[in-house]
């Protein structure tokens, strides 16, 4: 065996779970693909842990027992799940058996402890999945005989790395072997190589969901070199140790069920949530420094956006209320937890049912504070309140000396009802907007109000002996730090635990939003530039920049004009046509007098159909139009509490703030923020992370700032944002020369890149068609075949070469209200090229794209309707591909009515790219074998009953892709009847053929 080899890589990571983590070696041929288990482990379990049982079901089942119960539990399993049974047990003819005995929370009970010592965690290596036995895993991981963990191993020294292993998943591990099924047998799989590892609970082909499960180094993405070994052992050293990976499946993973009603029927939408690294690693150090110093600490911990912090707050309960120390004596007799986010109310309830399966467990206060002192009082063990009944807490827990609380404080909270946004004094009224000017430094709001009693309560009573905090924040203020942050030899606070800001960007859960920054002196500067530019259109540019030139930027009806064409020309064609903007003002006067500005201009433009507007404000504005004041339903005809569900709706563009909606609003949509408003520190970091929500399509953000210095921004974000990337200069003519500098290289060819763009812009190519797909693989071959041949120094500087370009070219065209043809077309040809470029290096091989994000990078750029196509050749490759296929161009035919169909019928302006959404649907459909079946053996009124159910299920898998057309089908019977029976008749008899 090579010491380079990945047999070697695999052979350390399985004696170190032999030799450290409490493993025994697995035999793999005893594996059974039919059943999804190993049954001669199951079998040996049950009757080692469980004799009395054992005997009692065999005094039942006499001979036949062991398939009898190996029957039942293969059942239960299929039914359940592997993760409740594991915690649960199952029952067969009334004998309740357990399949796993996980720690007690105190060593009270010995009999429990031995139970525990009885569970068999076993290691197999190269097990073979599939009835044929032709493919096998690396690792799988069993507990008691029942698979919960497969790992793909990489061996970068072979020229593989972990890329390779996602891929492997991705294209040769089949969800419907039962090795792989979601749910019902391995609750998660992991991608490894020496550096990096990733996890995901659901494998889905090319559409797996990946999440990495690194440690993060240097506040950014991946892991810490390590002088002993390799980069990733924590994994097996730490994670899988029997301890960890026990308490993981009885304390961590659990089962996220949204329901959703259609058509009187309600359908389940399933999560399986497994915990990322940080969420793991800050509950578990939590815990233990409770143990060691009790109640009477204070905690900080700072979680950027996107580090799932409902989850890591639920997780985090569960863990302080079952605490015990070196005396099995309780550390906090209740917990409780802050928050005026109603999510994390039911996430709770659901998550810790499913760890305790008991009721009672949580309590939510929602009634009066007699109640609440009831539920301090009775000692109940984790108890949810609002972040306004605080000091009543506080004053409550005091009285209560000789019980201990920790209490957990979200200041996440959503301010999305207004609530919490509502001043709490009023207002008075404001005749100018100079005076409007002086409101901002008087913006105080409930938020900052309870934030303060928080620190204050803390503060003023010191150090209290039977009160531990707990403090969830993305952006701590300086009293924030002082008061929960731990200090360190110099008497600086710091957070107890940090998942900053810069790893949740590079690590792909939140985009950065300061990656396209423009102020207003530099966008003025840059479309100026545009304009003498001698190397651009100028017949075509010139008109549409000049209004931008003379633009003076203090006068509100010019920024209007800015905001409002910046948005059409460029903003509107982000995200698939689905991009949204939001302006932030200085005051509640600004606020409202833009609103009508932006009203005034959209009719006098005639843009009614194009952008509707929204403005939101707390209480009444007095303005010389209104001298008794105006408020924000009377505005916009919503009541304040509708309007982030009618800002969802793809009419309405524009939101128009002041301070509302500061933290906890969620909109992933949301792609452009005009500021004009001064903004620095925390507020600064807010406002703008509202951009920072990813959702598929959306590639990148943009603010256009008419108010803040730049380096105002970049030193309120620092602290949080741990990197600096923008910077100030961006000249142009870059652009060209860099373009210049890659023509130079000779990698592709002119020829290729206007022949790839009559492809990818064609209305009417259908990309994830394989009859189609091909001809982007076969323009951009030559390159790669040429790019082979360059010298490696020089293949590295064309790579980054190309990077720089599209990355210009992606920011100046935010800036550019005209398009360039050819840069255009050449973006879209670099963009897949740099994909598909030979790897060298982990970072660059973890940028691939697949077939979604494809697709709706495609629908934007057909949105923008930029490109000009060749007359002539619009219908020739469809009309080449299908030579001699009369039938099947016909059935094509029939798909490509399915859009204009309903949009005659129904008045829907759905366009030939949404047509995606019903391929991919009935791709799904047809891969269904219990479905081919039925089809094969009922007539077709008989099969709909089948048909429905399951259409009804791939809808709901795919809502969030397409949200207008799973919205029109829910809502309109007629429409969403008619959509089923098309899908049906296109199914049926393609089944059938």
């Amino acid at each position: 065996m090579s010491i380079t080899s990945e047999n070697t890589f695999e052979t350390a990571i399985v004696q170190s779970l032999i030799e450290k983590g409490g493993y025994t070696l697995g035999n793999a041929s005893e594996y059974i693909a039919d059943l999804g288990f190993f049954r001669r482990d199951i079998i040996d379990f049950l009757q080692s842990s469980q004799p009395n049982k054992w005997e009692k079901i065999t005094a039942i089942h006499e001979k036949d027992v062991e398939n009898r119960v190996l029957h039942r539990l293969y059942k239960e399993l299929d039914l359940r799940g592997s993760l409740d049974v594991l915690r649960n047990g199952f029952t067969d003819y009334g004998v309740r058996f357990q399949m796993a005995f996980f720690k007690p929370v105190s060593g009270l009970n010995p009999d429990a402890l031995a139970l525990y010592a009885k569970n068999e965690l076993k290691i197999h290596r190269q097990v073979y999945f599939s009835k044929q036995n032709t493919n096998s895993v690396d690792l799988v991981i069993s507990l008691n005989g029942i698979p919960v963990a497969t790992l793909e191993l990489k061996n970068q020294f072979t020229g593989q790395n972990v890329t390779n292993a996602l891929k492997q998943y991705s294209t040769t591990r089949d969800n419907r072997e039962l090795l792989f099924a979601f749910k019902k047998r391995t609750l998660v799989h992991f991608a490894v190589d020496q550096d990096e590892v990733f996890m995901t609970s659901k494998l889905d082909g090319i559409k797996t969901y990946w999440l990495p499960f690194n440690k993060g180094f240097n506040s950014g993405k991946g892991n810490p070199p390590n002088k002993e070994g390799y980069k990733t052992e924590y994994l097996w050293e730490d994670i899988l140790a029997k301890d960890s990976w026990l308490e993981i499946i009885q304390s961590f993973v659990h089962l996220q069920t949204e329901e959703i009603e259609m058509e009187g029927k309600i359908f389940k939408k399933e999560k399986l949530i497994f915990p990322r690294f940080h969420q793991l690693d800050a509950v578990r150090k939590i815990g233990a420094d409770a143990i060691i110093n009790g109640a009477g600490k204070n905690y900080l911990i700072q979680h950027s956006a996107g580090s799932g912090k409902s989850n890591s707050i639920a997780w985090l309960a569960y863990r302080l209320s079952s605490l015990h120390n070196e005396t099995d004596e309780r550390i906090f007799d209740s917990v409780i937890v802050v928050t005026d986010r109603k999510v994390l109310d039911q996430q709770l309830q659901n998550t810790i049912y499913q760890f305790e399966h008991k009721t009672g467990v949580v309590q939510k206060i929602d009634k009066d504070s007699s109640q609440l002192a009831s539920a301090i009082g009775y000692g109940t063990n984790i108890i949810i309140t609002t972040l306004q009944k605080f000091p009543y807490i506080i004053d409550k827990v005091n009285e209560l000396p000789d019980r201990k609380y920790a209490v957990i404080i979200d200041e996440a909270h959503s301010s999305q009802g207004g609530e919490a946004s509502k001043k709490l004094k009023e207002v008075l009224a404001l005749k100018s907007f100079e005076d409007a000017e002086k409101e901002e430094e008087d913006d105080y709001t409930a938020d900052d109000y309870i934030r303060e009693q928080v620190e204050k309560s803390a503060l003023s009573r010191g150090k209290q002996t039977n009160i531990s905090f707990f403090a969830f924040t993305a952006t701590p203020k300086y009293k924030t730090l002082q008061v929960f942050g731990y200090k360190d030899s110099d008497g600086k606070p710091h957070p107890f635990h940090l998942y900053a800001m810069r790893q949740a960007i590079e690590e792909g859960f939140i985009l950065d939003v300061l990656n396209n920054y423009t102020t207003y002196e530099l966008y003025f500067k840059l479309t100026k530039a545009i304009e003498e530019d001698p190397k651009l259109n100028r017949k075509k540019a010139s008109k549409a920049i000049g209004k931008y030139v003379s633009l003076h930027p203090y006068n509100l009806a010019q920024k209007t004009e800015v905001i409002i064409e910046h948005f059409r020309q460029v903003v509107a064609k982000k995200i698939g046509g689905k991009a949204k903007a939001m302006l932030v003002c200085g005051s509640r006067l600004h606020a409202k007098r833009y609103f009508e500005e932006f009203d005034n201009y959209i009719k006098e433009k005639g843009y009614e159909n194009e952008i509707k507007v929204l403005v939101a404000f707390s209480g009444k504005v007095i303005d010389t139009n209104f001298p008794d004041g105006v408020s924000e339903p009377e505005l916009t005809g919503y009541g304040e509490r509708e309007l982030p569900e009618v800002f969802d709706k793809d009419d309405y563009k524009i939101l128009i703030v002041a301070d509302k909606y500061q933290t906890g609003f969620d909109q992933p949509l949301l792609h452009t923020m005009y500021v004009d408003k001064k903004l620095s520190g925390v507020k600064a970091v807010q406002t703008l992370s509202r951009l920072n929500r990813t959702c598929p399509g959306k590639e990148d953000t943009f603010v256009l700032d008419f108010a803040n210095e730049r380096q105002t921004i970049l030193d309120s974000f620092q602290p949080y944002y741990e990197i600096t990337s923008v910077t100030e200069k961006t000249d142009v003519n870059h652009l060209y020369d860099l373009k210049t500098r890659l023509d130079q290289f000779l990698v592709y060819w002119e020829n290729e890149v206007n022949a790839f763009a009559n492809v990818y812009f064609n209305p009417t190519t259908k990309i994830n068609n394989a009859k189609e797909q091909k001809y982007l693989y076969s323009f951009t071959d030559p390159a790669i075949e040429r790019f082979k041949e360059i010298k490696e120094d020089k293949k590295d500087e064309f790579k980054k070469g190309l990077r720089s370009w599209t990355n210009l070219y992606a920011f100046l065209s935010q800036i550019m209200p005209f398009t360039d043809q050819d840069f255009e077309k050449f973006y879209a040809y670099a963009k897949l090229l740099q994909i598909r470029l030979p790897k060298r290096d982990l970072t660059e091989s973890l940028e691939l794209g697949d077939e979604i994000a494809l697709e709706y990078y495609r629908l934007q750029k057909i949105k923008d309707g930029s490109i000009d196509l060749i007359k002539g050749e619009e219908g020739e490759l469809s009309g080449t591909t299908e030579a001699g296929l009369k039938r099947e161009k016909e059935e094509e035919a029939l798909l490509s009515e399915i859009i204009t169909i309903l949009n005659e019928r129904f008045g829907t302006e759905f366009e030939e790219a949404d047509k995606l959404f019903f391929d991919q649907i009935e791709a799904e459909l047809l891969l269904d074998e219990t479905l081919q079946v039925q089809a094969r053996v009922n007539k077709i009124d008989t099969f709909k009953y089948a048909f429905e159910d399951l259409f009804i299920t791939k809808l709901i898998e795919r809502m969030d892709q397409n949200q207008e057309i799973f919205e029109k089908i829910l809502e309109d019977k007629s429409f969403g009847d008619l959509v089923k029976e098309m899908m049906m008749k296109k199914v049926y008899s393609k089944m059938n053929e």
